[in-house]
């Protein structure tokens, strides 16, 4: 029995790690993969907050000769993170069994004539709580069910299948948790100042990641609270605490502005001083979708409440809510604290108004897990519950959670992003300019690429969204050294009317806007005809529609293959033929279908144009590999109609 005390939380930790292996990306996953896989490998610095401690021990682990693709090595180190993390949780379950429980009794000596009564010294008896009671063999299983519920929760897994801050952040809420519990291994007694410094390197590691460490904070002052008192002695363990938080996270941080000092290929914020620090650090320019609106709130309430299902499975979330009942019952302080984590996570979260929020919501599933061990323990200790009859019912319950979320967690046949931002760069011209802001399709995949495996280092990809950021300039010109030649002038008055705007002071919209689209139509006159420019269709479709961006006198677009060429005139430009495959994952997302939609809408588009210089054979031709490519597009009319006629 020993040996299992000893290595099962190993043991199961490894277990997960080989099944998360088999759900690994082996390419680039969607949004910010690609930009951070590139700022470790290289390395450089990350949009905001920075992620010093993700970037240097990626970077450090990237050195290491292990695998063929370095995104893979990367993916492979974010299942690492993911397994930790359940290694973690499992040690710190394992304390929640220890604490014990301590009853205080005062003793006040009576009051004499005339004179306050004195106050007495405090007797303190620690006995066992229910939860020290609990036979063995149903504390390991109630563990192992937790920790299964949450390695195999939908958003968690899919932590550990790609390069992401949030795979390492799990690793840190569990790590602080660990830190935490373990100061109540001894009861609910003042603990010495080591284990509270424990905690606050911890918390220091916890936000040189990412800030949702905060969330943890109210659960962290409750318990520290509840166990040294407020007194002088407590708020001296605090300032011991701050000294060493504070030394930790500048240390770490110090990265960021050395790193942006040295000119990296990606520098994010270019955070060469006190106000670009501060601006990347605090995440300036995402603070607008934070508590936007009470309408965004309720919005992203109502997502995590039909989210329930896929994340646990309804029987997990049932097993759940019987263990919020018990673990009130069975230990309120532990019950405060899980619930205070689990109520400001999902109070925070749904007050971020952006798309992919799942992974805010992190540490709200690991208390839910907390609540599935309560659960578990409560049902097993019930009167004439058979314990291997009522087990192998729980053990079906994980099993249906890990195979319901296995699809939707399973990368390990995803390339489509890689496939298609490599068609893109080799369907253009030599020394070309993209100007897209495909940023979770293109952009962010165009950076491992093109920097860290050396594909069409040729082409400059700009994209129009940071054209917005006063860094982005300095970030472009040290890429491509001639790109802003003749736009100059519009850049520096654009980044000096763009000073208030970052300052949060006030700012002339229209000025801005005035020298920003002169900026996007002056790369295009500027760069034209010595580098051919090419034009993605959100841009077309959206910006230009609109009269947002407008191309100079004298040009027009030409569709191609994956975007539009810029051309002088209107003269007919044939395509030159080139043979791309793109490789869709089994169970299509949002990210496969809006590739596999764009190309289809492109190709349709070119067949259009064909017809319309009377190429009927090269409309064809088109329209074929349209149908080859992509049977369920539906052709436009138009374009059948007039096929016909050829």
């Amino acid at each position: 029995m020993k040996t299992v005390q000893k290595y099962y939380a190993a043991f199961t930790a490894l277990i997960v790690f080989l099944i998360y292996l088999v759900t690994l990306c082996p390419s680039i996953a969607p949004i910010d993969a690609g930009e951070l896989a590139t700022v470790q490998i290289l390395p450089g610095v990350a949009h905001p907050t920075g992620y010093p401690l993700f970037t240097i021990i990626g970077y450090l682990f990237s050195l290491l000769p292990l695998f063929a693709s370095k995104i893979y090595q990367m993916n492979f180190l974010a299942s690492i993170w993911s397994a930790l993390a359940i290694y973690f949780f499992i040690k710190s379950s394992e304390l929640m069994f220890k604490i014990r429980s301590v009853t205080v009794e005062k003793k006040i000596t009576k009051k004499k004539k005339g004179k306050k009564s004195k106050k007495g010294k405090e007797k303190r008896s620690e006995e066992n709580s229910p939860l020290n009671l609990v036979p063995d063999s149903v504390k390991f299983f109630s563990i192992l069910t937790g920790a299964l519920s949450l390695a195999f929760s939908r958003t968690f897994w899919q932590q550990s299948n790609s390069v992401e801050v949030y795979s390492f952040q799990t690793f840190l809420f569990a790590l602080i948790i660990f830190s935490i519990l373990k100061t109540l291994e001894n009861g609910f007694t003042e603990s010495p100042l080591k284990q509270w410094l424990f905690v606050a390197a911890a918390l220091a590691l916890g936000f040189s990641n990412h800030m949702t460490t905060l969330l943890i904070l109210p659960g962290l002052a409750y318990v520290y609270f509840v166990k040294e008192k407020f007194n002088k002695a407590s708020f001296i363990k605090i300032g011991w605490m701050l000294v060493l938080f504070f030394t930790i996270l500048i240390l770490l941080y110090l990265y960021i502005p050395l790193e942006a000092i040295a000119k990296p290929l990606l520098n994010w914020g270019d955070a060469t001083n006190w106000e670009k620090f501060w601006r990347h650090f605090t995440g300036k320019q995402y603070q607008v979708w934070l508590f936007s609106s009470v309408e965004a709130a309720k919005k992203q309430f109502a997502y995590y409440i039909g989210n329930f299902p896929s994340e646990f499975g309804y029987a997990v979330w049932l097993l759940g809510l019987v263990g919020l009942l018990a673990a009130y019952k069975q230990s309120k302080k532990l019950f405060w604290f899980i619930t205070l984590n689990f109520l400001f996570t999902v109070l925070y979260a749904i007050n971020y108004d952006i798309h992919d929020i799942d992974s805010y919501f992190l540490l709200s599933y690991f208390s839910v897990s907390f609540f599935v061990i309560f659960g578990t323990v409560r049902i097993f200790t019930a009167k004439n519950v058979k314990f291997y009859f009522t087990g192998g019912i729980v053990i079906l319950l994980l099993i249906a959670e890990a195979v319901t979320n296995f699809p939707e967690a399973n990368k390990n046949d995803y390339y489509v992003l890689e496939d298609y931002t490599n068609s893109i760069l080799n369907s253009v011209e030599t020394n070309s300019i993209i100007f897209t802001y495909q940023w979770d399709y293109f952009v962010s995949p165009s950076y491992y690429l093109q920097l860290v495996e050396k594909r069409r280092k040729d082409v400059t990809v700009v994209d129009k969204e940071l054209l917005r950021r006063s860094w982005y300039y300095n970030q472009l010109q040290t890429r491509d050294a001639n790109i802003l030649r003749g736009v100059e002038p519009f850049v520096k008055e654009f980044k000096k009317a763009l000073v208030p705007f970052e300052r949060g002071d006030n700012y002339d919209a229209n000025l801005l806007e005035k020298y920003y689209r002169a900026i996007m139509t002056g790369l295009v006159a500027k760069n034209f005809p010595q580098r051919s420019f090419y034009i993605l269709p959100e841009l077309v479709d959206n910006e230009m529609r609109n009269g947002e961006f407008q191309l100079p006198k004298g040009l027009s677009l030409v569709p191609e293959w994956f975007g539009y060429k810029v051309i002088a005139g209107n003269k007919y430009t044939p395509a030159e033929s080139i043979n791309f495959k793109i490789r869709f994952p089994k169970r299509s997302d949002h990210y496969s279908k809006f590739v596999k939609n764009l190309i289809s809408e492109m190709l349709a588009k070119r067949a259009l144009y064909e017809l319309s210089f009377n190429k009927g054979e090269k409309a064809k031709l088109f329209t074929k590999k349209l149908q080859v490519f992509n049977p369920d597009f539906i052709i436009p009319s138009v374009l059948l109609e007039n096929l016909n006629r050829h």
